[in-house]
């Protein structure tokens, strides 16, 4: 069965394209916070491969901070692999001073979708793709939320009081100075917006369709646990996503940002955080750095494909 899958576009009520892309063969493989400015990080990029000429890749955000090393990335994994599907992080949506593209927030980020299209490369901003493969058929949803500070503290009644507390630990994310959510007021209204445009999206999903969500950011509360920096979780994610897994059939959630890799199971739904992480991070790991974590057929462990 091929599935039409509805998109929403910006300042239009929908729009309904075509058949999106589907697979039959190969493996669905995923992988997160390659930041590539390190060396170290980059050579896995180069050296990274699909076991199969029909795998494909989810790529769930933090490539990197520079317009030109994103799209180096993505270029050399879209040659590779049969479909790239890609998430921003929190990274990509920094300006740092450096950067030759100077654009902030929306118009970065809608600048990076326009990168990926000339590369092939799937975004939250294109109809989800519908994987056919062993596992199949779900819809492959990627998603773009932010966060809204609402993972704060026990105890912590308002952004503000969490923040302090953040700040006192000294524990304040660089997003805080380089993440801008320009024409938004704040993050949080950033992340309002998004949620709301994209539970639409997939309310519209056929109902008999399961998915795969692929985030940058959690999209429950629960992988924070073991942070650490507990005052970390403010930029981690937002409650108003804690029931989506469930109640959008949610065969698996793929998620990077917390340098975390493993498997949890949550309310019955497998969740797989799939960082390779800073150099530094990743040396203390057994196995293959920046292997592929396989996403279906279903994981059962926490351990790379």
């Amino acid at each position: 069965m091929t599935y039409e899958i509805r998109t929403f576009t910006p300042g239009a009520q929908h729009a309904t394209t075509g058949p999106a892309p589907t697979s039959r063969e190969g493996r669905l493989v995923a992988v997160s916070d390659l930041h590539v400015r390190y060396d170290e990080n980059r050579d896995i990029v180069e050296r990274l491969r699909p076991e199969s000429d029909d795998d494909w890749l989810l790529v769930a955000g933090d490539v990197g901070e520079y317009v030109e090393d994103i799209r180096w990335a993505l270029g050399r994994l879209s040659e590779r692999f049969a479909k790239v599907v890609w998430v921003p992080g929190n990274h990509e949506l920094w300006t740092p001073a450096k950067d030759p593209v100077q654009l902030r927030g929306v118009a970065r980020y809608e600048h990076l979708v326009e990168v990926c299209r000339e590369l092939g490369v799937i975004t939250p901003e294109d109809p989800y793709p519908v994987w056919e493969g062993a596992g199949g058929p779900v819809a492959l949803a990627p998603l773009f939320l932010l966060y809204d500070y609402s993972f704060r503290m026990p105890g912590m009644g308002s952004k503000e009081e969490a923040l302090a507390i953040a700040e006192k630990a000294g524990v304040v994310c660089t997003d805080e100075y380089f993440l801008h959510p320009d024409p938004y007021p704040s993050r949080e209204a950033w992340c309002r917006a998004r949620v709301a445009e994209t539970e639409a999206r997939l309310a519209a999903l056929p109902e008999d369709l399961p998915t795969v969500l692929i985030n940058h950011w959690p999209l429950v509360r629960e992988p924070t646990r073991p942070l650490w920096y507990p005052e970390f979780a403010l930029w981690c994610g937002t409650e108003a996503t804690a029931d989506w897994p469930r109640r959008f059939r949610a065969t698996t959630v793929v998620y990077g940002h917390l340098h975390i890799p493993r498997l949890i199971m949550w309310d019955g739904v497998p969740h797989q955080e799939v960082s390779l992480g800073y150099p530094r991070e990743w040396r203390r790991r057994s196995g293959s750095p920046g292997r592929p974590v396989q996403i279906l057929p279903v994981a059962t462990t926490g351990v790379p494909a």
